[in-house]
């Protein structure tokens, strides 16, 4: 006899979502209530609830007593960034995309990642340094913590073959985003990694996000010199 593998509320709170973002359900639509979801998800009823308390709380929708649960009109989330996929920017560049695995390795988060998340202590993360290339040369390089406890499939990824950027844009979807751009000169070990020379200022990106309270993802993303970023509202 095979038994049923069971889904977590972070699970079943992230299909829903995906429903939304996908549109299945939009805004204003009424979902299933939580039976009729435990049912098609094959879960405990009291599972549902929390998903859905979790999607709730972070503003995707709305729950009322007696009148069931709905897409917000007006979601929080409404202000998203759209984040892009390295590889489709390269492409449409018309470039020929690579990308290289430089280092990947589970470690405790530092000062730095703790206060990005929020953590009072230390976590153990899933820790993947990687190089964008266009026509073999580098575009950006990408350090990245990815929370394990969040995003649990990424261990089975082989990410010598798809990148970090791309799986967790098509398969995690967040509910926050904090970003943060700068620039700043190119230190020693951006004129190895980047090919970058003494004195040249790089773009830097650090995006931080989380679906409900539960952290995804920690990047800090260094351009090649003279990179733009272009997007369109």
């Amino acid at each position: 006899m095979v038994e049923k593998r069971r889904h977590s509320w972070m699970e079943i709170r992230d299909s829903i979502r995906s429903m939304i973002l996908n549109s299945t359900y939009g805004p204003g639509d009424k979902l299933p209530r939580d039976e009729e979801f435990a049912l098609q998800f094959g879960c405990a009823r009291s599972t549902v609830h929390r998903a859905m308390r979790d999607l709730a709380q972070s503003g995707v929708v709305e729950r009322k007593r007696r009148g069931g649960t709905t897409v917000r009109r007006d979601p929080v989330t409404r202000a998203t960034l759209d984040i892009p996929i390295t590889r489709l920017e390269v492409e449409r560049r018309g470039s020929q995309y690579r990308h290289r695995l430089l280092r990947k390795s589970v470690q405790p988060t530092p000062p730095a990642i703790m206060a990005n998340f929020a953590l009072s202590e230390p976590r153990d993360m899933l820790r993947v340094e990687a190089l964008h290339l266009a026509d073999n040369r580098p575009y950006i390089f990408e350090d990245r913590w990815i929370c394990l406890e969040t995003v649990p499939e990424i261990a089975d990824v082989d990410l010598t073959r798809e990148n970090a950027n791309e799986w967790l844009v098509r398969n995690r979807p967040y509910s926050r985003c904090d970003l943060r751009l700068y620039a700043r000169k190119a230190t020693p070990s951006d004129q190895d990694v980047l090919q970058s020379h003494d004195g040249d200022a790089l773009f830097v990106m650090e995006r931080t996000t989380w679906i409900g309270a539960a952290p995804i993802s920690s990047l800090c993303a260094v351009a090649h010199p003279g990179y733009q970023l272009f997007t369109q509202g």
